[in-house]
């Protein structure tokens, strides 16, 4: 539950973080493209520096007595001397771009110096990933920043129902334990008058057993439920036949009551390699449901075969046609909500079908009735 809890909290926060990217999507592209105009601005100015430098430099020579001319080089800075017909007097070494790189230029005149030169070139090569990685890093701060913002104020906003969600696990998990006790007297005793010839035909001391067997099947769910998240479910070869057999021997004092006659065709020695839980789960929400929505003087039709190395357990029954196939298997979903039961015992079936690959077919119509069939691949 603290794991699930805290997926929670980080997915809600992630989600949080984009939708504040999204927000501020349009003005980041705004102050990128304002950086990328500062940036060149910047480098123009560099480049108006160093071409003043230069004309210093020339100006400077021609006022001097020297036949030296030292040109002011430099490795960042491409310069060009030219003619007043742009021809090449003088060039510095050239710059080397690469596919990030693009070259900034600037030409200016000069005045009338002893070089001859009427123009100078000079150029600057320029790169905007500084720009961006500046970008990226802003906003990667900035989007840590709103996250573990969230984060905290999530995690202290649902600390007090994480609380009390512990104190009803812990409630639960205590009242079932507390229930399985008298719940076992309840179905001993009852089990022991029944043994007792006079009382073999009361209808009383019949609907009290079933009623009690009934209580099991929902005990036993909301005890797979509880369990669920941190029991660990070990396989073991199981034979199949034979637990289906046991469970329907259990089952048939349930469908006694509605005049239901239980027909099986069930092959022997089949075994199975699956969770003990996990089966027992899929054989009583399966049969107890047929049991409880089948109209009375009706068959249940128990099958359980292997065909091409696959072991198939079916149960076909006859009752109203479920209308949403799609949904039946959803939690707290119910076809008939006047027969009762709180709608988890089929997604229970599909969880532990999903956990251990197992397929499952639902055909309902009037004509032919409902039948659930599981495909075991073993």
């Amino acid at each position: 539950m603290i794991e699930k809890s805290k997926n929670f909290i980080l997915k809600i926060s992630l989600f949080y973080t984009a939708i504040f990217f999204i927000f501020i999507a349009i003005p980041t592209y705004f102050y990128t493209n304002l950086e990328l105009e500062s940036y060149k601005n910047n480098q123009n100015r560099v480049l108006i520096e160093y071409a003043q430098k230069v004309q210093r430099t020339i100006y400077d020579f021609s006022n001097s007595k020297s036949d030296t001319f030292i040109f002011p080089k430099s490795f960042k800075y491409e310069a060009t001397l030219l003619t007043d017909k742009k021809q090449i007097i003088y060039k510095t070494r050239n710059l080397n771009l690469d596919e990030n790189s693009k070259l900034l230029s600037l030409e200016v005149e000069l005045s009338s110096n002893r070089l001859k030169a009427k123009y100078l070139k000079v150029s600057k090569k320029i790169s905007y990933e500084e720009v961006y990685l500046k970008i990226l890093i802003l906003s990667i701060c900035i989007g840590l920043f709103i996250f573990i913002s969230i984060y905290l104020i999530i995690k202290a906003s649902i600390e007090p129902y994480k609380k009390a969600n512990e104190y009803l696990d812990a409630f639960f998990n205590d009242a079932m334990h507390e229930l399985k006790t008298p719940l076992g007297i309840i179905q001993l005793n009852l089990e022991m008058l029944e043994s007792k010839e006079e009382n073999k035909s009361s209808k009383e001391l019949q609907r009290s057993i079933n009623a009690t067997k009934n209580l099991f099947l929902v005990y036993e769910d909301i005890e797979y439920l509880i369990k669920e998240k941190t029991v660990k479910y070990n396989k073991e070869q199981i034979d199949f036949s034979y637990l289906l057999k046991q469970r329907v021997d259990q089952f048939e004092s349930l469908a006694n009551p509605k005049n239901i006659n239980l027909k099986l065709n069930i092959q022997d020695n089949l075994t199975l390699l699956i969770n003990r839980t996990h089966l027992l789960r899929i054989i009583d929400n399966t049969l107890s449901n047929a049991i409880k929505y089948s109209f009375n003087d009706t068959d249940i039709t128990i099958n359980l075969f292997k065909e091409n190395e696959q072991i198939i357990f079916s149960v076909r029954n006859f009752a109203p046609p479920i209308k949403n196939k799609k949904n039946i298997f959803d939690r707290y979903q119910k076809e008939n909500h006047i027969k009762g039961g709180f709608g988890i015992g089929l997604n229970i079936v599909k969880n532990i079908c999903k956990i251990n690959n197992i397929d499952i077919f639902l055909e309902s119509t009037k004509e032919d009735g409902t039948i659930f069939k599981y495909t075991f691949f073993n």
